[in-house]
């Protein structure tokens, strides 16, 4: 059982360590969705394609994920302090590297330099605490964390939207340079320089290799299928199996492998991780697409269409707590259910997106759809640690936040190529800034029922894990989004 103090408090110097640590939440929520805003902008900016400029997201995502659970064993070897830095400080410059970038090119690769230091930013937060901290104050300082990654969720869309419309697109990366400079200063004076965990531990860099190469060219695939690189897409297809198959392969006999296959034996383990992935998947397509409807069919100005975004991750805010807490007294299956049930009722109300669709009706989908994400979140959290063995809860944490980025990296890819399916293949090779209102608006429908699927196969997958009572002790391994 956990040990809980609601009533002790942090002192001044625990309560800075922790504000360090929630920076780095907080540019990671921030980065999640301030750079969707402005997709239209730099499609438009640097002349490319709608799918090709999906690869600003893509990029990125493919790195973070592949990098995830090596950048959480780097720490345990080297130490929690100067790796969190390290990373802090790649990100930074990854950060002004990509303000800085005259072409897609140079941004998609400035995106992949800001990724690896996002790796490691992501991985620690979470151990750091429990590292740095009591017990009893380590749900305290969790939920703070949790309240910077989604402030910084929340914040995106509107800081991003209006530094696009008042400055330009470069600036939704230069926001990131003081506070990343503010979280370095800060972390050299206040973070303690501990032993390292495991100093003798080795990196799995064969599978990291693998899961790179695998979910590489699994979005490569889901890119490039429509169009005139149909033949390249399914090779990349093709290859994707095969690399996951050999990673698979490889783990089972690895020495120190990055994921411990036995426990994916445990169905609840297995089928809630998937649910992860589906809901993120939903989630972040939804994110990708509603700035080229709110801005292309709409006619909406990119800083009022950042605000109106901002509808989603305010319902998340909302009910992800409350969510949290009743899963404590009635078990985390129900909530789920709900969470999944109420999302898909959000998409099927926003595939009948139109042109004449008010913005009123906009906001209230958009919640409704962060409402439904946030109640099945923080249970779906809860559920996996609690299905996980005390001695690997540090492994299945990075590995609920891989599954939540992997949803995040396929939300993107799939969600495009639904979106080309429907509009057809002239979506993958002009600017959708070329294309009437009704054929973006008719794609976008389909995009969204695409997500509508997602949830129903998440309620279904639900169904096959059998309820457990409530632990008590979900609020010490709650996992942030």
């Amino acid at each position: 059982m956990a040990e809980r103090s609601s009533s002790q408090k942090m002192s001044t110097r625990e309560l800075l360590i922790v504000i360090v640590i929630a920076l780095g939440s907080f540019m990671a929520g921030l980065d999640a969705t301030i750079v969707n805003i402005a997709l239209p902008d730099i499609a438009k900016a640097l002349d490319v394609s709608t799918v090709t400029v999906s690869w600003v997201l893509n990029a990125y995502l493919i790195i973070l994920v592949s990098l995830l659970l090596a950048a959480s064993r780097l720490g345990d070897m080297k130490g929690y302090r100067n790796i969190f830095l390290g990373g802090f400080a790649v990100f930074t410059i990854g950060s002004a590297l990509c303000g800085l970038s005259p072409d897609i090119n140079v941004l998609v690769l400035s995106r992949m330099i800001q990724a690896v230091g996002g790796a490691v930013i992501s991985a620690l937060g979470a151990v750091m605490v429990t590292s740095y901290l009591s017990a009893s104050l380590r749900g305290q300082a969790l939920g703070i964390v949790a309240m910077f990654t989604m402030l910084g969720a929340a914040l995106g869309p509107v800081v991003g939207g209006f530094l696009t419309s008042a400055f330009s697109w470069q600036y939704i990366f230069f926001v990131n340079l003081p506070v990343g400079i503010l979280a370095i200063l800060l972390g050299m004076h206040i973070l303690p320089n501990l032993d390292p965990v495991t100093p003798q531990a080795k990196i799995d860099f064969p599978g990291v290799a693998l899961v790179f190469v695998a979910l590489g060219t699994l979005i490569v695939g889901l890119t490039s299928i429509q169009g005139s690189s149909a033949v390249t897409g399914m090779a990349a297809l093709v290859l994707s199996v095969i690399f996951w198959a050999l990673f698979v392969a490889w783990e089972r006999r690895a020495k120190e492998p990055l994921v411990k296959l036995d426990l994916l034996s445990n169905r609840a383990f297995t089928l809630q991780n998937v649910n992860v992935m589906l809901i993120q998947m939903a989630m972040a397509g939804v994110m990708v697409i509603m700035p080229f409807y709110l801005e292309l069919v709409k006619r909406i100005a990119t800083d009022n269409a950042g605000t109106i975004l901002l509808a989603l991750p305010v319902g998340m805010i909302m009910t992800a707590p409350i969510s949290g807490k009743f899963s404590d007294v009635i078990g985390t299956k129900k909530p789920i259910i709900a969470g999944f049930l109420i999302c898909a009722v959000a998409l099927i109300l926003l595939s009948t997106l139109s042109v004449n669709t008010s913005v009123g009706h906009v906001c209230i989908y958009l919640f409704l759809l962060g409402a439904g994400t946030g109640i099945a979140f923080s249970p779906l959290n809860s559920a996996v640690m609690g299905e996980s063995p005390v001695q690997d809860r540090g492994m299945s944490s990075g590995l609920v936040r891989m599954m939540t980025n992997l949803g995040s990296s396929l939300g993107v890819a799939s969600v495009m190529l639904v979106a080309t399916v429907v509009a057809g293949p002239k979506l993958a090779e002009v600017s959708a800034h070329q294309l009437p209102a009704m054929d973006l608006a008719g794609a976008f429908d389909g995009a969204f029922l695409f997500c509508m699927v997602l949830e129903v196969i998440g309620i279904i997958l639900m169904l096959g894990v059998r309820a457990k009572e409530p632990s008590g002790e979900a609020g010490e391994n709650i996992v942030g989004f």
